[in-house]
């Protein structure tokens, strides 16, 4: 059911939902390392996959614990390739969510890799497994967050759709239902730019006309 025949729904029955307005999570710790340039420069479109990847990091405040996640997105069919989830957001995190979706590449795909200014993007071991994999980096211009939408766009779904609905208790339930999301984003969940294909099955028609 759309989202606009919900809100007509909700209207003719008097239903509000609440706004809650959480701090969002933020990797800038000032200039540590250098930054790269604003490669992607907004430019999401591509007819190809593995050309563009897109990551970010977000926070999860399970009772007094809290969880971060790091996922790699790809821009052609918005499939999340990899994923690491973890009590901080460490260089390690991030950076082995990254070897996660360099091992899915075929030969010679090297997509670009764009981030936001975090430092876990600044730092040595992130900057040398993107050379070593002769990927290109892009990162956002600090304090823009559209340069990035595409993943603030998934984070928004993913929150809305299942951790806010969810509500996990415990670390263990949040590991479980993050895997189930990720499988159904894969898998099931359509689209409206994919032509309300699931990103799986948007890559297979691609692939079968190309």
């Amino acid at each position: 059911m759309s989202k606009k025949t919900v809100l007509k729904l909700m209207r003719e029955l008097g239903l509000q939902r609440p706004v809650r307005r959480r701090k969002r999570y933020n990797s800038f710790r000032g200039e540590v390392g250098e930054a790269a340039d604003n490669v992607l420069n907004r430019q999401f479109a591509t007819e190809s996959r593995h050309t563009k990847w897109v990551t970010d990091v977000t926070e999860f405040n399970i009772g007094a614990l809290k969880v971060y996640l790091s996922p790699v997105l790809d821009l052609h069919d918005n499939r999340i390739i990899s994923a690491t989830a973890g009590p901080s957001p460490s260089v390690k995190m991030v950076t082995d969510s990254l070897r996660m979706a360099i091992n899915a590449l075929g030969p010679g795909e090297k997509p670009l890799v764009h981030s936001d200014q975090g430092f876990q993007y600044r730092h040595s071991l992130w900057r040398d497994t993107l050379a070593k994999a002769g990927l290109t980096q892009s990162m956002s211009r600090k304090g823009t967050c559209l340069d990035n939408a595409v993943m603030e766009g998934f984070f928004n779904h993913l929150k809305e759709e299942w951790f806010r609905i969810q509500k996990p208790e415990t670390v263990d339930e949040f590991h479980t239902g993050l895997n189930d999301y990720l499988r159904w984003w894969n898998t099931t969940r359509i689209q409206q730019r994919l032509g309300y294909l699931s990103p799986d099955e948007y890559r297979a028609h691609t692939t079968a006309i190309a």
